[in-house]
């Protein structure tokens, strides 16, 4: 997914819980199902940005020396600007596109 192009808001909203735990009647599984996703959703954006800076990152022998890399802070930048991997999950569990399961239920069938 492009999260680049997420509606997800970039500052804490307050959220109404009974909204929240419609779709699985429990507050804890709704929190469980949205963490889940904002750890992969944050370990995607971290690989992507350390692919990307990786393109511009200078290798020297010198340890003192430090490089200002312009390209390399306007993508931090960039990154620092997008709306949290939390608030992302929210708004894709919000908009029903999460998908999860319940082994417990799927197994007694």
């Amino acid at each position: 997914m492009d999260y680049k192009k997420t509606k997800a808001p970039t500052t804490t909203v307050t959220r109404n819980l009974n909204e929240i735990d419609n779709v699985t009647g429990n507050i804890y599984e709704t929190v469980a199902i949205i963490s889940k996703r904002a750890n992969q959703i944050g370990s995607e954006l971290k690989e992507e940005l350390n692919r990307k800076l990786e393109e511009f990152a200078s290798y020297t022998d010198n340890l003192e020396e430090v490089f200002e890399n312009r390209e390399q802070i306007e993508i931090s930048r960039f990154y620092e600007r997008l709306p949290k991997p939390t608030l992302i999950a929210v708004q894709e569990f919000q908009d029903d596109q999460i998908y999860y399961r319940k082994p417990e239920i799927e197994g007694t069938e």
